[in-house]
């Protein structure tokens, strides 16, 4: 029996239809509201529901058909795939068991509960995320919907665990001419995210058990992967010259891997410089260890142009770079890309096709036309100019408050009065409609006087930058 579906439709919103159907419907899905096998509408069924084209609701299913979410079966009709996340939910891969009345359902809780401060939804002061007001969703819906048509039409066959070749040889081309990277697209793979870049990276160099030098202050989700790959992460103090090469040497000189954000260290911003860049190079050849470059945000310099990645000046085939899409096109996406050396390229090769294949192919497919006509330089271009000006209207505002600051990337660093905890305000300020990100949270050892508060830059609208600041303020100040 065909299963009724409340899909709201909003003509108004710059939400294409295609999605705002394909949403609802995954949300349902993964909710719960939809079982395992349960049997949806036909196209035509559900387009005279809503009102809009057979078209519109096959886009839409396709896409939950990369997604795995529903299957398609002919005359059969389409169903819920049998292996949904609501199946998860039930208990077996959850860390706990249906048996274990005093174990926490986990799944069951909202993000934000499980991760204190983490905001669902993009929100004032987040870091991490991109605007989501200059975004060309029209354009981006159209193509999505094209590709999801080209996808569709692939999907006889099993999709290239390496990721999509117009994709590949796309982003070998950007990287070329952005970031001064000279590669092919056989050495581009094509993976779930930073996570998943890192993980399968970690599988393929057989670091388990190994020491791996890591960025003090650092990104806490590299951390955990480390930890969850059976790598121990070493703490190595960050300067004005981004990670302290000699301070890693003394700390761990047996490491075997070195994770560095180059361009734009995370959280603090400062470029490595070009003295430390030839210290780590020599350290990996030396001690024939690696180095993980993480592009962490790209060429997303709001002065001047941003500095070459670390992997432009590799000549020894020790740098694997990795990129993703979560800071200039969105984090939903979850498309990171991973470039090795040609040495690496064969054991990437069986590394991707046993542990993790590249995501949907309609997605990569989308990004790489996104790409080919031009669009991503456009939007890069449009977003530098944008931000610059968001950072410069904050740096005014926090100065006529009397808050001094530093310039972080796409952020800016404050400091707190002596008492205040900056883990504290930041969980205050999600009370209040702000997201601010305490810095001590990205410390794997903090310390007194380490902390403050990072203020993203990136969704935060000139005209309202004072009223925000002042609300913020307003937390300890009171």
């Amino acid at each position: 029996m065909e299963t009724d579906l409340d899909i709201r439709i909003d003509r108004d919103t710059r939400v294409s239809l295609t999605k705002q159907i394909s949403s609802a419907i995954s949300t349902a899905i993964r909710a719960g509201r939809l079982s395992p096998g349960a049997r949806l509408p036909s196209w035509h069924d559900l387009a005279v529901q809503l009102g809009v084209s057979r078209g519109t609701v096959r886009m839409a299913y396709d896409i939950l058909c990369d997604q795995q979410l529903i299957t398609a079966h002919g005359a059969a009709g389409t169903h819920v795939a049998s292996h949904t996340l609501a199946t998860l939910h039930k208990g077996e891969h959850n860390g706990y068991h249906d048996g274990d009345h005093n174990a926490e359902r986990i799944g069951d809780k909202p993000l934000e509960e499980v991760y204190p401060g983490w905001p669902v939804k993009p929100g004032v002061f987040q870091v991490g995320v991109p605007a989501q007001d200059v975004f060309p969703f029209k354009t981006w819906s159209r193509i999505m919907g094209r590709a999801a048509r080209t996808a569709a039409a692939r999907q006889l066959g099993y999709p290239d665990p390496r990721g999509e070749l117009e994709l590949r040889s796309e982003i070998s081309a950007y990287l070329a001419i952005a970031r001064g990277i000279d590669c092919t697209p056989a050495q581009v793979f094509i993976t779930s995210g930073f996570a998943g870049a890192l993980g399968v990276a970690l599988r393929a160099l057989q670091m388990e058990g190994k020491c791996a030098w890591m960025e003090e202050p650092g990104f806490s989700t590299t951390r955990e992967t480390l930890i969850q790959s059976g790598v121990t992460p070493v703490p190595v103090a960050v300067d004005a010259e981004g990670l302290d090469v000699t301070s890693g040497w003394t700390t761990a000189p047996q490491a075997k891997l070195a994770i560095v954000t180059a361009g734009q260290q995370a959280p603090l911003g400062v470029t490595l410089s070009l003295r430390r860049r030839h210290a780590l190079l020599d350290w990996a050849e030396r001690s024939d260890s690696w180095i993980i470059e993480d592009d962490y945000l790209g060429e997303l310099q709001l002065q001047g142009r941003a500095a070459p990645a670390l992997a432009s000046l590799d000549r020894n085939g020790r740098v694997l770079h990795i990129g993703t899409f979560s800071k200039t096109i969105a984090p939903s996406l979850r498309i990171g890309f991973l470039v090795v050396p040609n040495e690496l390229v064969a054991r990437m090769e069986n590394a991707v096709t046993t542990y993790a294949s590249a995501p949907a192919p309609s997605v990569q497919l989308a990004v790489a036309e996104f790409m080919h006509r031009g669009h991503y330089l456009r939007h890069l271009r449009r977003m530098k100019r944008v931000y610059a000006d968001r950072r410069t209207t904050l740096g005014v505002c926090l100065g006529e408050l009397s808050i001094p600051y530093i310039e972080a990337g796409l952020a800016v660093l404050i400091r707190l009065p002596e008492g205040v905890r900056d883990t504290d305000i930041a969980v205050q300020a999600r009370t209040v409609g702000l997201s601010p990100s305490a810095l001590s949270w990205w410390y794997a050892q903090p310390k007194p006087g380490y902390d403050g508060l990072l203020l993203g830059v990136t969704n935060l609208p000139t005209e309202h930058v004072a009223g925000y600041c002042k609300r913020l303020t307003g937390l300890w100040s009171q």
